[in-house]
């Protein structure tokens, strides 16, 4: 047991210390941080001056406080004729003029721009002409505008109820869309992981392998001892970056901005039940096992670590498919094809907590899912453990096929 600790310690050292382990951690925090701060990011580096919009109101109706300037666009209320403000647009003194018009009892605008104007612009100058032309329909049932703007603004409160005793409970459409942002960021962090460490433990093993170390190691430890030193080391590893993204993106939320981002994730925190958090941990953790396992596997069978791209490859494309599997249900997470990959064990782990946590779905069946994933995670072991105590001494050219057809070949 002493030298499996000691392998453990010497792996878990050499790559905790190592610029690349660092990096991905600084990386992983720039891309969320990123995220969660474009809009103050946006403000302090890439804001311009206020577009400035002139609108022109040519019907009896008081629209122009539905019109309200922010930081990216500034509305002005000239009175002047139609010729001299295409004039001032043409000059560049304003981005665009609106001319707002009646047209048998609805609102009509003309945007007169001479520089054709972005497409963020236009949908948000869209958006609000929109929203003034149904209150100025309403206006014509001789409302006041502060009665128009309580019709429009209401909103209808919505519950379910289920009739069916023994199923489970509906989720509210906040609980789903709170599901549906956490399941995708459960599944990017298990594709970057598994991606991470899954690169990692096949190029370590392979690297000692074709280097001949390897056979130095093995003289005075057993195959099976090394097999679980380094799937122990790069395991720790990730617990290790786990907890650091965690530690540090959880300070950044809570001290950057007055907490408003804390109190942003708290609030969708909130939306989750501790059923789905404890699914979502398991599921993360046993996909690392179960692909950490299957590189630990594939590094044995390559000769050199020039080989471990090539090997890699299968397992790879398991892992991107269970990602964009994730990524196209979370418009639709109630397809046969959420349904179906939430069951396989390399992909489940990314689709399975989809699930969880953004559909009503009875108890058993996430549990059958996990079941599932234990049972591949065992049973992957017992025989990468065989399979490793054969091939990891076992030197053979051609492709994966050709490997293992080699190694079983030679040890039997």
């Amino acid at each position: 047991m002493s030298k499996f600790w000691l392998l453990v310690k010497q792996l878990y050292k050499q790559k905790v210390k190592a610029k690349s382990f660092i990096f991905s951690i600084v990386l992983y925090i720039a891309v969320i941080s990123g995220v969660m701060f474009w809009s103050d990011i946006k403000e302090a580096f890439f804001q311009d001056e206020a577009m400035q919009i002139a609108l022109v109101n040519e019907t009896n109706a008081e629209l122009e406080g539905l019109f309200e300037s922010t930081s990216d666009i500034e509305f002005t209320f000239p009175n002047e004729d139609i010729a001299d403000l295409e004039k001032q647009v043409i000059d560049g003194e304003y981005a665009a003029a609106i001319f707002v018009k009646d047209q048998e009892n609805s609102l009509a605008a003309e945007i007169a721009t001479f520089e054709p104007l972005t497409f963020n612009d236009q949908l948000s100058i869209s958006s609000i002409l929109q929203y003034a032309g149904k209150l100025y329909e309403v206006q014509q049932l001789n409302l006041t505008a502060e009665q128009a703007e309580k019709i429009l603004q209401s909103e209808t409160v919505i519950s379910m109820k289920n009739l069916n005793e023994q199923s489970v409970s509906g989720k509210s459409e906040d609980e789903k869309a709170a599901g549906i942002g956490a399941s995708f960021l459960v599944g990017f962090l298990i594709y970057s992981f598994v991606m991470t460490f899954l690169s990692m433990i096949t190029t370590e093993v392979a690297s000692e392998k074709g280097s001949r170390v390897l056979e130095v190691l093995l003289a005075s430890v057993k195959p099976a001892t090394h097999f679980m030193a380094k799937l122990t080391g790069i395991f720790l590893l990730a617990l290790t970056q786990i907890a650091a993204l965690l530690i540090i993106q959880g300070l950044l939320f809570m001290f950057i901005d007055g907490g408003s981002k804390w109190d942003l994730v708290m609030e969708i925190a909130n939306e989750l039940s501790l059923t789905y958090i404890g699914y979502a941990v398991a599921f993360l953790l046993l996909t690392i096992i179960l692909y950490l396992i299957l590189g630990a596997l594939l590094g044995s069978l390559v000769s050199k670590v020039e080989e471990a791209g090539q090997a890699m490859m299968p397992a790879m494309m398991l892992g991107l498919t269970g990602f964009y599997v994730l990524i196209s249900g979370m418009a639709s997470p109630d397809t046969m094809l959420i349904k179906v990959f939430s069951y396989i064990p390399f992909t489940s782990g990314m689709v399975m907590p989809l699930r969880i946590g953004a559909t009503d779905l009875a108890a058993f069946q996430p549990m059958l899912s996990m079941l599932i994933l234990i049972g591949t995670v065992i049973l992957l072991f017992l025989l990468s453990l065989s399979f490793y105590k054969r091939s990891v001494l076992t030197y053979s050219s051609g492709g994966i096929i050709q490997k293992i057809k080699t190694v079983l070949k030679v040890t039997t």
